[in-house]
């Protein structure tokens, strides 16, 4: 049974021990501050039941599957980082003494999002808010670029090993001859390159800093689901090291790629 709540403001003896403990703030303080909690227990309310014992607040537990993929954490991790970790108190609105939760729980609440087919409603309202407070744009990179590329990871079939073999072609041919090379590839070609280039960077932050490439669940539900949290993760940690000026990793030129005439 869920009761919806009010999220409590950070509790005043939280805010002091982490204000102390992290002069400079981190990611997760960063991310309550400017962006908030990212959801409240309203968003989830249609997938639990009416009556029964209350349950943990769902915004919660949404968020804390949002922090422990940034993590790369196990469910038993994430739930003794509530527990120990002060950072994560600040970002949920807990006591310092708050004993948390089973770790258990986070396994129901994913089992709960797939059957009640909300899987996209984690990101869906990550976005929405992007776009209310102004950061985001309709129709913008973020979106295409981190959404729709994760989703679509488990659609890669045999038309993705042909592109490959003529991207490593090219870049061969470019490494022996770029002149002759160069002469042939069209203007247009440029864009469609550095457009793939930007897809590139998304697919190897998600493999390398969330563990993207291996799928932490088995059938495809939960998979979907995974893509669907790991695409959230990935944009609240660069919305954050966006609101701190720290600049985007720049994406490696190929061969192939530095012929295209600028």
């Amino acid at each position: 049974m869920i009761q919806p709540q009010v999220i409590d403001p950070i509790p005043e003896e939280t805010v002091r021990v982490a204000r102390a403990a992290f002069l400079k703030g981190n990611l997760y303080m960063t991310m309550r501050d400017e962006i908030g909690t990212l959801y409240n227990d309203q968003d989830f309310e249609d997938l639990f039941p009416t009556l029964g014992q209350p349950a943990f607040s769902p915004w919660r537990l949404a968020l804390v599957c949002v922090m422990q993929y940034i993590e790369d954490m196990t469910d038993r991790q994430a739930a003794d980082a509530v527990r120990s970790r002060i950072d994560w108190k600040y970002a949920l609105s807990l006591e310092l003494t708050d004993p948390g939760f089973d770790f258990s729980v986070l396994c129901e609440f994913r089992v709960r999002l797939i059957s009640g087919s909300a899987e996209q409603k984690l990101l869906d309202i990550l976005l929405k808010q992007f776009k209310e407070k102004g950061i985001i744009k309709d129709r913008g990179k973020q979106r295409t670029d981190s959404t729709h590329v994760l989703a679509a990871i488990r659609n890669l079939n045999r038309l993705e090993s042909v592109a490959e073999t003529l991207r490593a072609a090219l870049n061969a041919v470019a490494t022996v001859n770029p002149e002759w090379l160069r002469s042939w590839v069209p203007h247009e070609w440029k864009e469609r390159y550095n457009t793939r280039a930007g897809v590139e960077g998304t697919l190897s932050q998600g493999i390398n800093a969330f563990g993207l490439r291996q799928a932490r669940y088995r059938n495809l539900p939960k998979v979907r689901l995974q893509h669907q949290i790991t695409a959230v993760a990935i944009n609240v940690v660069r919305m954050v090291s966006w609101l701190n000026g720290i600049p985007h990793a720049t994406t490696r030129t190929s061969r192939f790629a530095a012929l295209a005439v600028t």
